[in-house]
């Protein structure tokens, strides 16, 4: 008896394009004959590094990152990068400035405060996070050690339209919720790091993209593997990586080459979103969360008139078919993760299902 075709909404670790976690799977307990997986095998094969430079080179084909930049894949999650960026990159005499977007920007501006003074470009607390207005009115000091911003909030369901002019203050963003969604001009950023779990792989494995010279700052009492300029210097090989959490991002970004790159799955992510929030914004029992104009392409938020009716929406979403639907705890709701490897048919079935249960639910 077949399983039920599920689509998974998940908001990370998320769904994966079938295609690739079918390839995964044949090739799992086999590796190209070897007789064993890769899973299983040394991070010094030729095997495991002919993946991990196929990675690199994806990567950078995919974004367009140049030799001027480092491609690392780091462990830790983007949690540990909240601590690295700051340990390795904040300047004595100079502040770390920061957008507090939500959730994660939160998390992050925690951990710089342990290492030296934080100011706030934009503080959207008082909004509880549901938009993040015009960054052109956002005053950066060029005495700043850096700027940071999360590109996406996927808790509140805020996304970056437009990115800030920082003039010489490197800017850093944490792209971990939409890594790959959309064309991204590199070339703005002094670094940009992704949680792999989202939209690039399994959980394990964290992508830096970092210009190499900024690597030089870390002070000589960085512990050894927190400097990003070790793995610099060993291509991600100085300890053990995440081996097949590594691999299946290769497969991730071999796909969408095949797609045909980043061009092609922004568009498919754009018809996904307008669909969902066309929905949404048609009808007077759901409402979304965030500002129009700010809006995430890849987690979308939404109420329902009620708490009791949200949990029956995620109780019978589930058995027809549509699971993780459920709002972050902290803010409850509805949420749609919509990430690259979510369907334009798993969308589709989301709205029929929203229709037929506002049409029951009146």
């Amino acid at each position: 008896m077949g399983t039920q075709r599920v689509y998974n909404f998940n908001p990370g670790p998320a769904v994966l394009p079938r295609e690739v976690m079918e390839k995964a799977q044949a090739e799992f307990v086999d590796y190209h004959g070897l007789g064993y997986g890769l899973a299983e095998a040394s991070h010094r094969s030729k095997e495991f590094e002919e993946t991990i430079h196929t990675a690199e080179a994806n990567v950078r084909k995919l974004m367009g990152v140049s030799d001027e930049y480092a491609v690392l894949f780091l462990q830790g999650g983007a949690s540990l990068q909240f601590a690295m960026v700051p340990m390795n990159l904040a300047v004595a005499g100079k502040p770390m400035l920061y957008a507090d977007t939500g959730s994660w920007s939160k998390a992050a501006i925690k951990e710089a405060k342990l290492f030296g003074d934080v100011k706030l470009v934009y503080e959207g607390k008082g909004t509880n996070y549901s938009v993040i207005g015009d960054v052109s009115e956002w005053i950066i000091d060029q005495n700043a050690a850096y700027m940071y911003l999360c590109s996406n909030n996927t808790i509140e369901g805020t996304e970056y339209r437009f990115y800030p002019e920082t003039g010489s203050v490197p800017l850093i963003a944490d792209m971990s919720s939409d890594i790959m969604s959309c064309a991204v001009d590199v070339s703005r950023f002094a670094m940009i790091f992704a949680g792999a779990q989202k939209n690039l792989g399994p959980a394990g494995v964290t992508l830096v993209i970092m210009k190499k010279d900024l690597a030089a700052r870390a002070a000589a009492t960085v512990p050894t593997m927190l400097k990003y300029a070790t793995h610099i210097e060993h291509q991600s090989l100085f300890n053990t990586p995440p081996c097949f959490a590594i691999h299946v991002v290769r497969l991730v970004t071999d796909w969408l080459l095949g797609l045909g790159g980043i061009p092609a799955i922004q568009r498919i992510n754009e018809a996904k979103s307008d669909a969902l929030y066309s929905a949404i914004d048609s009808s007077d029992f759901y409402r979304g969360t965030a500002e129009p104009a700010d809006r995430s392409r890849m987690n979308v938020t939404f109420r329902l008139p009620t708490e009791e009716l949200e949990e029956k929406f995620i109780s019978e979403a589930k058995k027809a078919g549509l699971v993780g639907l459920k709002g972050h705890r902290s803010v409850g709701g509805i949420r749609a993760s919509i990430y690259n490897a979510m369907p334009m048919e798993g969308v589709s079935r989301l709205i029929d299902f929203m229709n037929e249960f506002e049409t029951k639910n009146r």
